[in-house]
């Protein structure tokens, strides 16, 4: 339960259009390519063995199809809005952990660990410059529990993952996704306990950025 992404649905919880999963990642990683998808060898998983028995052809077919089915669906839903608006943005939110070494042990250092880490690689950077840097204005000028919230790029992520590539690979020109990786200040990671002023703090962050997202998005060529 450590490496799944809780909460993360609530914190896009204003924008207007969403895609929530409620899959594990452990039966199938829709943000992992096909070949890599399904969690077959503990490498795959952070050391865990995900199988009493790993799944037959015909159950591993069964993932691939869900991975697939998946892709179609996400590529229907952003050809509609290309059609509709020209170009859109997709927040591609997720979270990681920062106290690995135990429930105990010291956290990441912050160094390492920004709260919010901004992933641009697969995105023509200098294309969307315009939209990346005021989102991430903007999203330090909120605040997580009184205190400034620290926004950088592609510290302790770059976004690497299949959603983004797919989104840029498909819609070169008209689609800007962000990889968004929420550090979990936001709940125990070890306990699961959730901090919901902190859950909070986090929304309206996201959700006060929209205006200048759409802004951004409008002076888009």
């Amino acid at each position: 339960m450590r490496e799944e992404d809780p909460f993360t649905a609530h914190f896009i919880a204003d924008l207007p259009t969403q895609i929530v999963v409620h899959r594990s990642r452990f039966e199938v990683d829709l943000n992992r390519s096909p070949e890599s998808a399904v969690y077959l060898d503990p490498e795959q998983a952070w050391g865990l063995k995900v199988w009493n028995e790993k799944p037959d052809q015909n159950a591993l077919a069964g993932l691939l199809h869900q991975h697939a089915s998946y892709y179609r669906l996400l590529h229907y839903v952003l050809a509609q809005a290309e059609a509709q608006f020209g170009k859109f943005i997709v927040l591609d939110v997720h979270s990681y952990n920062h106290r690995r070494d135990g429930v105990d042990s010291p956290p990441t250092a912050q160094r390492d660990a920004p709260d919010i880490n901004i992933g641009t690689y697969s995105m023509n950077r200098e294309r969307w410059a315009h939209v990346i840097e005021p989102f991430m204005a903007s999203l330090r000028t909120a605040r997580v529990r009184g205190r400034p919230i620290d926004v950088r790029e592609n510290v302790a992520f770059q976004g690497k993952g299949e959603q983004t590539r797919f989104i840029h690979e498909h819609f070169p020109s008209s689609g800007c996704a962000i990889a968004v990786e929420l550090k979990k200040i936001f709940m125990d990671e070890w306990s699961g306990k959730p901090d919901h002023a902190a859950i909070e703090d986090l929304r309206a962050a996201i959700t006060g950025s929209l205006p200048f997202l759409k802004a951004a998005l409008e002076r888009s060529p």
